[in-house]
């Protein structure tokens, strides 16, 4: 049966993530919505994720985006040493980080694109969908050939659909100050131009349509963001009518989570998460514990891969994965590196933040909820304890931001975009 209590064939749904846990856990979230109403569904996921999605009751068809490691490795390992070997750059401006940082990623990427191209054809022979969800930020022709109905899902910042009222994306820059908005373009213009173009031709060679001048994915049949109404750029951005809203993608977990008996002390019960990549850089992660350790607060922290160099004082407790939509209800305060998962969870909670972007579009989300005063914005690398320390007394002493984020977050919930999502996925693949 579907969502409005009409008939509806069992549809085989094939979900292509990124290999990185926030678009993962994104479509495992309506994945799990699609499943529970009877429909098979199979993911397209990376080797690394091989046996971590079965057990949600997932179909698992694994695929490799470059020559296979020796050894077995982690789920998503690859960028947690990709951002863990290029952390130093994470210390420049946004626009050079362009030329250092953003393009190598799209070089990974593309280069992921075209290896697996083979693999998934041989998939989508093999799982014959209805209906092809992808939860990237790169084009793979094979998932827009396959001749059935393409679903595009942004789970990064809404600045990717691009307009020319908004900032650019990964800038980090002020929506109300367009000063560096066009030197910003120019710049990755300059750096990308040829890599596009090189991946545009091919592309096209593998039979999908030209991309979008300077845009390295295509839109879908139907497109999907992840992002609150009251935090978006509607106004200044509108979008065409295949483009949906959802206001947030909170997985439904029944991971259990009983609050520690610690951490020791008093004070508000705060979140501190970099993401399972921005925790790879443990210098960052030891510094931000340390300055933490000279409030009067107690933390969860998740630690990330590399939990077993990272200690905790007293005031903390901590692991390296944690079920972090079943804390964030819990905590009065979120210490985040902004990125779109945990940003988007803490506004469906009510959450205030102290955000301490990294990278891609962190700076983005760290500006907006800055800007629209849902948090404080702090350089990660240069931060001092003055600023941290200010930053949570002045958020857990402000009962009006509480109050507007409270009220905030229960319509964010109200509109469960999970099924949101399931409705429109369903829609999608029938008419």
């Amino acid at each position: 049966m579907s969502s409005t209590g009409g008939p509806l064939r069992p549809l085989t749904v094939l979900f292509a993530p990124e290999s990185a846990y926030g678009p993962t856990n994104n479509c495992a979230g309506i994945g799990g919505v699609l499943r529970r109403r009877g429909h098979r569904v199979v993911f397209a996921a990376e080797a690394s994720w091989k046996g971590r999605l079965a057990p949600l009751g997932f179909e698992e068809e694994l695929l490799d985006l470059a020559p296979p490691p020796e050894q077995p490795q982690d789920a998503g390992q690859f960028w947690k040493d990709f951002v863990r070997d290029t952390a130093p750059e994470f210390r420049k401006p946004t626009i050079e980080q362009l030329s250092t940082w953003i393009k190598p990623v799209w070089e990974e990427l593309v280069s992921g694109a075209r290896y697996c191209e083979p693999q998934l054809k041989e998939i989508i022979a093999r799982v014959r969908p209805d209906v092809i969800v992808e939860d990237n930020v790169v084009c793979f022709p094979a998932l827009t050939t396959a001749g059935v109905p393409f679903v595009r899902i942004v789970s990064c910042h809404p600045l990717e659909m691009k307009g020319e009222h908004v900032p650019p994306p990964f800038s980090g820059y002020p929506a109300g100050d367009r000063s560096g908005w066009d030197g910003f373009r120019a710049e990755y213009d300059r750096t990308h131009r040829s890599l596009w173009s090189d991946f545009d031709t091919w592309v096209t060679e593998q039979g999908a349509r030209p991309l979008p001048d300077l845009e390295f994915i295509h839109e879908g049949d139907l497109n999907l963001y992840v992002y609150p109404e009251s935090a978006d750029y509607t106004d200044a951005r509108p979008l065409g009518p295949t483009w949906h809203r959802l206001d947030s993608s909170v997985r439904e977990t029944r991971e259990a989570f009983t609050p520690p008996p610690g951490p020791a002390g008093g004070g508000a019960l705060i979140y501190f998460s970099l993401g399972s990549l921005g925790s790879a850089d443990v210098d960052l992660m030891r510094r931000t514990i340390a300055s933490l350790a000279r409030t009067p607060h107690r933390y969860i922290v998740s630690k990330g891969p590399l939990h077993e160099e990272i200690e905790l004082p007293p005031n903390m407790w901590g692991e390296e994965f944690l079920p972090q939509t079943r804390i964030l209800p819990l905590v009065d305060l979120v210490i985040t590196h902004g990125g779109n998962n945990t940003t988007t969870e803490a506004l469906h909670f009510g959450k205030p933040m102290i955000l301490l972007p990294l990278f891609w579009d962190q700076h983005d989300n760290a500006q907006r909820m800055a800007e629209l005063g849902y948090g404080v914005r702090l350089d990660p690398y240069r931060f001092t304890d003055a600023q941290l320390h200010g930053a949570i007394r002045r958020l857990l002493g402000d009962t009006t931001l509480r109050r507007v984020l409270t009220e905030a977050g229960e319509t964010i919930r109200a509109r469960d975009g999970v099924h949101t999502a399931a409705d429109l996925i369903e829609r999608a693949a029938t008419g």
